[in-house]
C-alpha cells in the first residue's frame, strides 16, 4: 500500500522526458557559417493523386516560394538549411496524447485539412502525404526560433499552423508549431523570458491564442478579416492587442494600421523574441483572406518606404516569421541597397555590413 504502480512509475517517467524534450531535442542543431538561417525541405509539400487541389489552400506553395528565390539568386540549395520532422515526443510538448492518437484516424484529418475524400484513405498514407509534410514544417519553426537567438534572424519557408492548439487542430493546421516553438525557446534558453507573437495572416490564430490564453510571458498582436473563419470569440480574449479588420481593407489603411499598432504592441510589452507569422493569404485576390493587398506592400520596395519600430527596439530582438513574406522586411536597408541581380555572395556582405534588426521568420 502506498507505493507507486508500474504506471504510475511508467506516466511519471514520460512526463519527464516530455519537459526535458526541449533541453535534448534532435531538432536543434548547429548549421555551418555559410549557411543562412532559411529554412526549407521538399518534403514541405503536400501531394497525392491530386486531392489537394480540392481545397482553395495552395498545399505546394513552400517549393514555388523556395524556387521563386533561387530563380532570383537570393538563396542557394548550398546555403539553405533542411530541418528534421518533429517526432512524438517534440509533439508531446504541447500536444495531448488523445490528440495526437486522433490523428490516425483518417476522418479526423479530413476534417483539419478540409478536403473530405482523405477520409477514405488508409491512415498509414495520410501519415506519410498530409501529416509527415506538417511534421517537417513543425521541426523547420522549432529550428527557426533555435537560429533567430544565435544569428539574430531566421525564416522558415513553411509553417505557420496558427489555427491549430494542443488539443484542436482544423484550418489546414495540424500541429500547434507556434505554440511549440515559444515554449521550447522558454526552456532551453534562460534569457528567454517574454515572447511576441505578431500575427498578420489574414485569419484569427486562434490556436496559439487558446495556448496562451493564461500566459503573461506572451502577448499577442492579432490583425485579421473579422467576418472569415475560425470566428473563435472564445480565443479572443487572449489577444493582448486585436485589430479587426472588414472586407477588402487595402494599401493605404493597412499599412496605418501595422505602423501604430506594432508600436504600440511594443509600447506595451517588451519581448525578449518576436514571432512573426506571416500570411501571404492578405494579398487581393485571395479566395480565403478576401482582403485588397496588393503585392508590392509585401515586396522590398514597400520594406524600404514603411516606417519600423524605435530602432532600440529594433537592434535588440529576435524575430521569427512564418508562412510566406519571405525577404520583405529582413531589414529596409538591406533590401533598399542589394539589387535582385546580384548573387548571394553579395548580398551576404551587404547584409553583414547593415544589418542591425535581428530577425527570423518561420
Amino acid at each position: 500500500m502506498g507505493g507507486c504502480t508500474k504506471k504510475q512509475k511508467m506516466d511519471t517517467l514520460e512526463e519527464e522526458i516530455v519537459q526535458n524534450r526541449p533541453l535534448t531535442t534532435p531538432l536543434y542543431f548547429d548549421i555551418k557559417e555559410t549557411q543562412w538561417p532559411i529554412i526549407y525541405s521538399t518534403e514541405y509539400n503536400i501531394g497525392f493523386m491530386g486531392l489537394e487541389k480540392l481545397h482553395p489552400f495552395d498545399a505546394g506553395k513552400w517549393g514555388k516560394v523556395f524556387e521563386f528565390l533561387k530563380e532570383g539568386k537570393m538563396i542557394r540549395d548550398d546555403t539553405t538549411v533542411r530541418p528534421l520532422e518533429a517526432q512524438q515526443e517534440d509533439l508531446l510538448v504541447v500536444h495531448s496524447k488523445k490528440y495526437l492518437n486522433s490523428l490516425k484516424w483518417s476522418v479526423v484529418v479530413a476534417g483539419i485539412t478540409e478536403v473530405p475524400p482523405v477520409a477514405l484513405l488508409p491512415n498509414f498514407i495520410v501519415q506519410r502525404k498530409v501529416l509527415r509534410p506538417f511534421r517537417y514544417q513543425t521541426g523547420g519553426t522549432i529550428l527557426a526560433a533555435k537560429l533567430a537567438m544565435e544569428r539574430g534572424w531566421a525564416i522558415n519557408i513553411g509553417g505557420g499552423f496558427h489555427h491549430c492548439s494542443a488539443d484542436h487542430g482544423g484550418g489546414f493546421c495540424a500541429y500547434a508549431d507556434i505554440t511549440l516553438a515559444i515554449k521550447f525557446l522558454l526552456t532551453r534558453f534562460k534569457n528567454v523570458k517574454r515572447a511576441l507573437i505578431v500575427d498578420l495572416d489574414a485569419h484569427q490564430g486562434n490556436g496559439h491564442e487558446r495556448d496562451f490564453e493564461e500566459d503573461d510571458r506572451v502577448y499577442i498582436l492579432d490583425m485579421f478579416n473579422r467576418g472569415i473563419y475560425p470566428h473563435d470569440g472564445y480565443a479572443k480574449r487572449a489577444i493582448n492587442r486585436k485589430v479587426e479588420l472588414q472586407f477588402y481593407t487595402d494599401d493605404a489603411e493597412y499599412l496605418q494600421l501595422v505602423r501604430r499598432h506594432v508600436q504600440g504592441a511594443l509600447n506595451e510589452f517588451e519581448p525578449n523574441f518576436i514571432l512573426y507569422n506571416a500570411g501571404t493569404d492578405i494579398l487581393e485576390g485571395d479566395p480565403l483572406g478576401c482582403l485588397s493587398i496588393s503585392p508590392k506592400i509585401i515586396s522590398c520596395d514597400a520594406a524600404e518606404d514603411a516606417p519600423l519600430p524605435d530602432e532600440s527596439v529594433e537592434a535588440s530582438v529576435p524575430r521569427s516569421t512564418s508562412d510566406g513574406s519571405l525577404w520583405s522586411r529582413l531589414k529596409r536597408r538591406n533590401c533598399s541597397t542589394v539589387p535582385r541581380s546580384q548573387t548571394q555572395e553579395n548580398i551576404e556582405t551587404c547584409v553583414d555590413e547593415t544589418n542591425d534588426a535581428p530577425a527570423s521568420s518561420t
